[in-house]
């Protein structure tokens, strides 16, 4: 048997690591790059050189047939004309006829650590859902979404999980479990009394959120959501708390600025849940990025929205999913109100040439079933495949400030998806996924 012995150099941290056998094989296999490890869930490691020659590539803005993209460990070192993209000497290279390569789709709103709502109710899940239980699911979920062609999304808010979207995110880069790259939110912030669940008026429940006021509590929830590893804060400008349920504004004016000032300082950006024209006013006047739902917004808001440079992720998915959930028999039966207002204000948000975002609320409805915001987009609100897609990539990619993603370039990361058919003709080709990479990493193949 032949023993391996660490060299006398070596760090007296993995030395008294190696001498607790194969327990400390463990915890050392822990400090290790993920790269150096087994990616879980991997076909292949991200070494060397790999030549990919689709039917099209889809470059974050235009199709281009017979393009090929060589990818060399975790990015992209050239793309174009499969003539004029030469593979270096033991490069592979992996034939995708039919295909259409396209960057890693970019999910601009999910919730990981929930499931839907017909399988269990929000408050259900909040409060009799172990956080275990919940990250599991989590876990499963993740997977499904990577799968699914989606190589990033942006979590906003474990809605009661406290900071475990942080858990989720560190074991997914460390390679410990599949999943997409995460930007998370971790506990998301409320007004005090705005949130749920609520129950009994004598009982103090857990809420889905962290709840703050004022200028201390404010700061103060802010920086811990930070310092906890937040990439991103949320906060709900506006939520069903005003009289008979009906959505109010929550933070004042003063309040939601102090939120935006204070992310601002510490590098990162803020996103508002906001359905009323007034929560969705103060939220853009405060400098957030972007407008989460938009359900009741008016051309004047949007206007307002555009001038400002703040984007809309309108979810709509999720009022699609609700309506349904709550009987509404799709293609039988008229709109219900809140989907004729849905359209309404998506209307004026199109009118305003506001910038879109592409994110569906998943966790209201199923993970890996992603792709359902980019049909509907289509087939319900009168947008192109070619515009959904844009937004899905490039478009998605410069809202959230991720430079090094969603496009196919040289210099990008290799996050790459191949699907059947044409996706800018066809949207419903996206849900035909045949490959997926991530960072070089092939999860999905022919």
């Amino acid at each position: 048997m032949h023993c391996f012995r660490l060299p006398a150099a070596a760090p007296a941290r993995l030395r008294a690591f190696w001498r607790l056998g194969r327990a400390g094989a463990v915890l050392l296999a822990g400090l290790l790059p993920a790269q150096a490890r087994a990616q879980a869930g991997a076909l292949a490691p991200a070494t060397g050189a790999l030549l990919l020659r689709p039917a099209a590539v889809f470059d974050g803005q235009e199709r281009h047939v017979g393009w090929a993209v060589l990818v060399e460990n975790e990015r992209i070192v050239a793309v174009g004309p499969a003539a004029q993209v030469a593979a270096p000497a033991g490069a592979r290279t992996l034939e995708l006829p039919g295909l259409t390569l396209l960057p890693g789709l970019i999910e601009g709103h999910s919730h990981l650590l929930l499931h839907p709502y017909n399988e269990a109710a929000w408050n259900d899940q909040v409060l009799l859902e172990s956080q275990a239980l919940r990250v599991a699911r989590a876990t499963a979920h993740a997977q499904r979404t990577l799968l699914a062609g989606f190589t990033t999304a942006r979590d906003l808010g474990t809605e009661g999980a406290g900071f475990a979207d942080v858990g989720l995110k560190q074991a997914i880069d460390q390679g410990l479990i599949p999943g997409p790259r995460l930007l998370v939110a971790t506990r998301a912030l409320v007004a005090t009394g705005s949130y749920g669940p609520k129950l009994s008026v004598d009982e103090n429940v857990p809420q889905g959120a962290q709840e703050a006021d004022g200028v201390d509590g404010i700061v103060r929830a802010v920086r811990e959501q930070i310092g906890k590893g937040a990439d991103v804060i949320k906060v709900y400008a506006d939520y069903r708390w005003g009289l008979n349920g009906t959505a109010q504004p929550t933070f004042s004016q003063e309040e939601l600025a102090l939120i935006v000032q204070t992310a601002r300082s510490a590098g990162r950006g803020v996103v508002a849940h906001a359905s009323t024209p007034e929560g969705m006013r103060r939220a853009v006047l405060a400098g957030v990025e972007t407008i989460e739902h938009g359900d009741d917004g008016t051309l004047e808001v949007f206007q307002l929205m555009k001038k400002r440079g703040v984007a809309l992720c309108p979810t709509v998915t999720a009022s699609d999913a609700t309506s349904q959930y709550k009987g509404w028999k799709k293609g039988q039966e008229p709109l219900p109100p809140r989907l004729q207002a849905k359209h309404l204000s998506m209307q004026a948000a199109l009118k305003a040439g506001v910038t879109l975002a592409m994110g569906g609320d998943v966790g209201v409805f199923a993970h890996g079933d992603n792709a359902r915001e980019m049909e509907l987009l289509v087939q319900d609100y009168g947008l192109t495949p070619l515009q959904v897609l844009r937004q899905a990539t490039s478009g998605n990619a410069q809202i959230f400030h991720l430079a090094d993603r969603g496009s196919i370039r040289p210099g990008l990361l290799a996050d790459l998806v191949a699907v059947a058919g044409d996706p800018t003709q066809d949207v419903a080709a996206v849900r035909q996924v045949r490959l997926v990479m991530k960072g070089g990493v092939l999860y999905k193949q022919p």
